[in-house]
């Protein structure tokens, strides 16, 4: 079994609730959905989420790097020998959601060409996992009645909370709201995405530190290094490192220098193998690991399940799993289902996903 193609294929899908954050805002979800054929016609898919402000991937930089010095890899390889892809792939800096989505489709083809789900794969720990829903920037009686509706409708009892605002007292105020309404059983935990320095981080620690709040990811930018591990030795609770920790090295240099206290794993910048290299680290480290999301479609999202659920150390937290409501549709023939707070891993071969055509004729933005 060999690779015989790779195609790129951008999309665009506008978000029916647009998400805001300290770091930006999104209105339209534009990936592209990439597609690894084999010489016995297996399709290996995956999703890559270009994140120019994040990574400096741009939708136009994923298809250049993958139809080019990637696809030069790729096409004549053998999936299984998915060290071998890597070691190549690893000459070329950056691109992190592009290598991921390439991990995650060469896993796809291997599941399928076996029969057997990837989720088992990896280690078939359990079959499901709780789900974490993102609260955006908003008024504080917007997100608690959004909150309110997610408990109702989907059983979620988890939220992670956009915050970075100024003046602080706005968020203070957002996230008393939140504990309030929602009571002392509802967890909670905000992201500040790098929106405050470490000083103003920690004056909003203080002032909530009576609200059980379970973590605080990115709370500063992680290159104001002193002003950062001030906060992280101050703080009562874990400090998460996100987009400073996108690889193995930036994770174990974040969490060896004292930047950090907890990890977030995203599937869609580490794949597969490097997110369980990462998830390996934390665990021998005894650090907690957070499922994020990196505004994941429904194939993004199955892809996080798919490897969040294969391992205990990985299940043990509410996964960020369902930024895909607030998009307007989705490309996926079978829609995820969260129910009572919890979404279930595939049980097909691979990563357990098709794509509706219909759908991706309708969304792909490069044929006019």
């Amino acid at each position: 079994m060999i690779i015989d193609e790779v195609e790129a294929i951008p999309y665009r899908i506008p978000m029916s609730k647009p998400l805001h954050f300290a770091s930006g805002a999104v209105h339209d979800i534009e990936h592209v959905l990439l597609r690894i054929t084999t010489s016995e016609g297996i399709v290996g898919i995956a999703d890559v989420p270009p994140r120019p402000y994040t990574y400096g991937e741009t939708t136009a930089s994923v298809i250049g790097i993958l139809t080019g010095l990637f696809r030069e890899v790729l096409v004549g390889a053998d999936p299984l020998d998915r060290a071998q892809i890597h070691a190549r792939l690893a000459r070329t800096v950056g691109n992190p959601t592009a290598k991921g989505a390439v991990d995650i489709a060469v896993w796809d083809i291997i599941g399928k060409s076996l029969g057997v789900p990837v989720h088992r794969l990896l280690g078939g720990y359990t079959r499901k996992l709780a789900v974490s829903h993102m609260l955006g920037f908003d008024s504080a009686a917007a997100l608690v009645d959004e909150a309110h509706s997610y408990i109702e409708r989907f059983g979620i009892r988890t939220f992670k909370v956009k915050v970075g605002r100024r003046p602080l007292a706005l968020d203070i105020e957002l996230t008393r709201s939140l504990r309030e309404a929602l009571g002392p059983d509802v967890e909670l935990y905000l992201d500040a995405n790098r929106g405050w320095t470490a000083t103003e981080a920690l004056q909003v620690l203080d002032a909530t530190s009576d609200l059980g709040l379970t973590y605080f990811e990115e709370p500063d930018d992680a290159r104001e290094i002193l002003g950062r591990r001030r906060l992280v030795q101050l703080s009562r609770i874990p400090i998460v490192a996100d987009e400073s920790a996108p690889s193995l090295g930036d994770a174990a240099r974040e969490i060896q220098t004292g930047g950090a206290t907890a990890l977030s794993i995203k599937t869609a910048r580490t794949g597969f193998t490097e997110s369980q290299k990462i998830l390996g680290y934390a665990e021998a480290l005894g650090i907690d690991v957070l499922m994020g999301n990196q505004i994941d479609s429904q194939l993004g999202s199955i892809a996080t399940v798919t490897f969040g659920a294969a391992f205990e150390y990985s299940s043990r937290r509410a996964a960020e799993l369902s930024n895909f409501l607030d998009m307007a549709d989705d490309l996926i023939a079978d829609p995820i289902r969260i129910e009572d707070g919890f979404v279930t891993a595939p049980t097909g071969p691979g990563v357990g996903t098709a794509i509706d055509e219909e759908k991706l004729a309708a969304y792909r933005i490069d044929r006019g």
